[in-house]
């Protein structure tokens, strides 16, 4: 059961494509950043190469004539003013290189340091500010390349060495292709990542519920199961989970064999619970039979000395009177037992059309004779038909649900306390209320208020005689009729919205601590219009 204010916990079958699809991709992240890493490091490795060769060829033509590099009156000098054959880039470097040489001993402030350095473009040389000279300067003169940042330019992979002849020289070349091509390298790889997540969750859903699809026949037959009434008759529990679902190699399997096993306990243990039933059931109706011969021979015979001409003393006369009394509870609290015994065994009922207001009236009636200290009304709609309060059922046995709901309410309330029978039509049920504004009963006492032999506790039990099966033959003789009863705390009618008589009407009413029992049966159908015209019976609200 879900707790209050909490998130709805995901289905197993979620979890488990979520959980695929996050594993894809987590692998897909951890293999795109090492390759990625990879293929960055291996292209700055051939970057290095070119360098490497680029700084080279840079030494030998940037070497003033008669180094010990061999160059020669023909070399490139590297000053913006210097260009290739015909104003074109020069053959021994790329495009995008940049040199610096400056010859030993020269001031980094003066000119001819501020012409030392130069940038290979698509028409020829380009010359370096003064903050890019600086910055190709303060490369380590270690030959081993490493990245810089040139001021105005983007990031370059440089190389400075000392000459022989005590010339700086420095080489840079442009990292950007690099960065274009690991830019490009991310994107395809992003695109391919998604498309693979996308795969995986269509593929991961496909599989997960056809690897599902035992635990959810298992689900199917537990679901079956647990629709069956298993509280009372006889249970046979033939549905069982498919022989296909029972690997133990399985998880699945292993459930659905734990559950077929489970079943056939339960089967065997409603058997056991019914047989006992049956042999109690027979006992009590056995009993209740046989004992009602005694009991109308100790009442008769007790009536007769109690009425005898002679005379007897007032103690004996007493007693008499006292052994009638008891035996006619005891004949009633056989009758009750053997109603029940007889219900439990399921023999039908009389369908019979019963009209609820005829009945109740008859029951208010016999019960203002019982109890004249209490008020006693019927509640009806106003524009209600005779047909819309008639049900099918057994007459007696309605009448009897009436008696015992009234008797109760007399019974377990003080004196004073009104009682209300209302009766109104819901779609195709009939609904019976008997509320009361009484102290009500116990909420610890309601859960246990249908069953046989229940009993309340000294402020609503006080020296009534109950036997504690009034209400367990009202709930078992509306069960048998295909109806329901509940119980709550009761209100007044002019709060619960009933039509009541304008005298019965309190202004200003508020809710009491009452006691409402809501009876509902299932409508029976009209009966056919008579043959002979008759005068219309109209029925109005009525206080008893």
């Amino acid at each position: 059961m879900p707790v209050l204010g909490s998130r709805p916990r995901w289905t197993l079958r979620r979890r488990l494509v979520v959980t695929v699809v996050a594993l894809v991709a987590v692998v897909a992240a951890v293999m795109g950043t090492v390759t990625t890493l990879a293929l960055r490091s291996s292209l700055v490795g051939q970057l290095d190469e070119k360098l490497l060769m680029a700084h080279g060829r840079a030494n030998v033509h940037l070497q003033p004539p008669g180094s010990p590099l061999g160059g020669d009156d023909d070399r490139t000098p590297p000053g913006p003013i210097a260009s290739g054959e015909n104003g074109t880039t020069p053959a021994y470097q790329d495009t995008g290189t940049v040199n610096v040489y400056l010859p030993r001993g020269t001031d980094p402030a003066s000119l001819d340091a501020r012409n030392a350095g130069s940038r290979i473009a698509a028409g020829g040389f380009v010359r370096l500010t003064d903050e890019q000279i600086a910055e190709l300067l303060a490369v380590p003169d270690n030959g081993v390349p490493t990245t810089v940042e040139l001021t105005g330019m983007d990031d370059y992979r440089a190389v400075s060495t000392i000459q022989p002849n005590g010339a700086v020289s420095a080489t840079a070349m442009p990292l950007a292709p690099v960065t274009s091509i690991v830019t490009e390298y991310v994107a395809v790889e992003g695109v391919v990542a998604a498309f693979a997540l996308m795969v995986a969750a269509a593929t991961g859903m496909v599989l997960v519920r056809r690897e599902l699809r035992p635990l959810d026949r298992v689900v199917t037959t537990a679901n079956r199961v647990a629709r069956l009434p298993l509280d009372r008759g006889e249970v046979v529990l033939a549905d069982r989970v498919p022989v296909a679902d029972t690997d133990p190699a399985t998880e699945v399997g292993q459930v659905g064999a734990a559950l077929n096993q489970l079943l056939g306990h339960v089967e065997q243990a409603l058997a056991a619970r019914h047989e006992s039933e049956s042999q109690v059931r027979q006992f009590v109706a056995d009993a209740s039979h046989e004992l009602r011969t005694p009991l109308a021979s100790i009442r008769g015979y007790a009536e007769l000395v109690r009425r005898s001409p002679e005379e007897l003393p007032a103690g004996a006369l007493q007693a008499m009177s006292r052994v009638e009394s008891e035996s006619v509870r005891m004949t009633g609290l056989l009758e009750d037992m053997l109603l029940l015994a007889r219900l439990d065994a399921g023999r039908p009922l009389a369908t019979d059309p019963v009209d609820l207001a005829l009945l109740s009236i008859d029951a208010l009636t016999d019960a203002h004779a019982a109890g004249p200290d209490h008020t006693w009304s019927l509640d009806l709609v106003e524009d209600a038909t005779p047909d819309d309060v008639l049900v099918a059922g057994d007459t007696d046995r309605l009448r009897q649900v009436l008696a015992n709901l009234l008797s109760n309410a007399r019974l377990h309330t003080p004196a004073g306390t009104e009682v209300t029978v209302r009766l109104r039509r819901d779609a195709s049920c009939v609904i019976l209320e008997v509320a009361d504004d009484g102290p009500g009963i116990p909420p610890a006492l309601r859960d246990s208020l249908f069953q046989r032999f229940t009993r309340g506790d000294a402020s609503r039990n006080r020296n009534t005689g109950s036997t504690g099966l009034g209400l367990a033959i009202v709930h078992a003789v509306v069960t048998a009729h295909g109806g329901t009863i509940a119980v709550g705390a009761g209100t007044r009618a002019v709060d619960r919205g009933s039509s009541m008589p304008s005298g019965a009407r309190r202004e200003g009413a508020v809710p009491t601590t009452g006691t409402t029992f809501t009876v509902t049966l299932p409508a029976a159908d009209p009966p056919p219009p008579p043959r002979t015209t008759g005068s219309a019976r109209t029925r109005t609200p009525a206080r008893v």
